[in-house]
């Protein structure tokens, strides 16, 4: 495309809205940027683009400037904004950051394997990264991981393949996206408001098989993911590829006797199958956590990289933080902080990682229901200490599904909750015992983000064992 003097409007300043700005005014395109804030942030923001020649206008993210030939949207802009239906009305194409990288790359670029999921993006994807980085690639881990496809795509680093992680809201707006080999890991609902139903939700995020070169990477435990990939138009030869927990069958990966092997990218995969790693190679081992390293694993086998890379890859990872983190262990009970359990879907995989519990729940439920939560984990609990916003309608799904389990509703949401909530729940601990901050909630109800949460619970627990010290 000739981008010189074509008139671009990009909505939303941030981590995706910032590049693509400074991208396409690099290559001589006519740059509008729009917002809808105009806070001290978005302000300073502004400055640093118009000190570029980059136009912006803050505090008015609906209107469609005069003229515009294409716009650019950062991911959560929601697809009903005025702007996008004044763009439709006016035969306006509309790409998102992600569409944007794709049609950027240039001659020879490096190919994308990449994710999706309602949970474990990215644990997987920087997984994926660190197999791919023992196997002597250079790549990268990007996308909504942080780093800006744009800034991989146009910048002056080259990389032989990357990791990407995709949001179901990048995928929504990246119609022309090709990757060679994708992975959906899990479907359950969220983000609904966004979407608008759960069926809109899944077909987005189906989008990352379209075209597919290699294969199309599904769980095996969840259908919905296999039938994404029923769905998709793929390159002729593409494969899809399950991954199990269980002993794996055909043109699949999984677990015999705490090894992870491979049925799928060796010869004779009907009767043989290849040693990758150990289940204790991952950390941490918990069943969830392995399941995003047989998805990793796969995407890696797929383009090429040997076992032996894939195992010191996965030895190699360490996880973010607030991820099934282990915080400590004092007076005999282990607290660990999981404050990226955001939704039901991630609480119940970490709630199935320990037994017995001591849960620390609760925030914004985002419309969330919580009873199949509490009653596929209801054996497990010792108690529950509730914090947030919408702790109601958790303390109403424990009543309904585990009467015997003793529950202690904190009623407040400052931030100061969150001691009070460890030290009750040290006290309701036993030996043995995880106290675990898996909340189901988002977290905007009390902090900032799901990190600052986690922080405050680390910090609480560090405190108290200090106390026992």
């Amino acid at each position: 495309m000739n981008w010189q003097g074509k008139r671009v409007t990009v909505a939303g300043l941030g981590v995706s809205g910032i590049p693509a700005a400074r991208v396409l005014h690099g290559l001589g395109a006519e740059v509008t940027v729009v917002n809808d804030g105009d806070d001290e942030r978005s302000r300073t923001q502004a400055a640093g683009l118009a000190e570029l020649g980059v136009t912006v206008r803050l505090g008015d993210g609906d209107t469609l400037p005069a003229g515009t030939e294409l716009v650019v949207t950062a991911p959560g802009w929601r697809p009903d904004k005025p702007l996008f239906t004044a763009a439709a009305a006016a035969g306006v194409e509309i790409w998102g950051d992600v569409e944007l990288a794709w049609r950027l790359r240039g001659p020879g670029a490096a190919p994308w394997l990449a994710v999706t999921g309602t949970n474990g993006k990215t644990t997987t994807v920087r997984m994926l990264a660190s197999i791919l980085t023992a196997a002597g690639l250079r790549t990268a881990a990007v996308g909504n991981i942080g780093v800006s496809l744009l800034d991989a795509v146009a910048g002056d680093e080259t990389y032989d393949v990357l990791a990407v992680e995709l949001s179901s809201y990048q995928l929504h707006w990246a119609p022309s996206l090709r990757a060679h080999s994708a992975a959906v890991l899990n479907l359950a609902p969220d983000h609904l408001d966004w979407h608008g139903s759960m069926e809109a939700y899944a077909a987005d995020k189906g989008r990352i098989y379209e075209g597919n070169r290699i294969a199309c990477v599904y769980n095996a435990a969840d259908p919905a993911t296999e039938d994404l990939v029923r769905a998709a138009d793929v390159e002729e030869g593409c494969r899809a590829i399950g991954f199990t927990l269980g002993t794996p069958g055909p043109s699949q990966l999984g677990v015999v006797d705490g090894i992870l092997v491979d049925r799928a990218f060796v010869e004779n995969r009907r009767d043989r199958a290849q040693e990758l790693a150990h289940v204790t190679d991952v950390d941490p081992p918990a069943p969830h956590n392995i399941a995003n390293a047989l998805a990793a694993a796969a995407l890696a086998r797929a383009y090429g990289v040997e076992p032996a890379a894939v195992r010191d890859g996965l030895r190699a990872f360490r996880p973010d933080p607030h991820r099934i983190e282990l915080v400590a262990r004092t007076g005999g009970v282990t607290y660990v902080d999981d404050s990226k359990a955001t939704n039901t879907h991630a609480a119940e995989a970490s709630l199935a990682a320990y037994d017995p519990i001591v849960w620390i729940a609760g925030g914004l439920a985002k419309g969330a229901a919580f009873d199949d939560l509490v009653s596929g984990s209801a054996k497990r609990l010792r108690a529950v200490v509730l914090i947030g916003a919408d702790r109601a309608l958790i303390r109403e799904a424990l009543a309904r599904h585990a009467p015997e389990v003793p529950v202690v509703d904190l009623d407040r949401t400052d931030t100061g909750a969150m001691p009070a909530a460890v030290r009750e729940a040290a006290r309701l601990a036993q030996p043995g015992d995880t106290v675990l901050l898996a909340p189901a909630c988002a977290s905007m109800d009390m902090f900032t983000n799901y990190n600052k949460r986690g922080e405050a619970f680390a910090d609480a627990v560090r405190a108290l064992a200090a106390e026992h010290a």
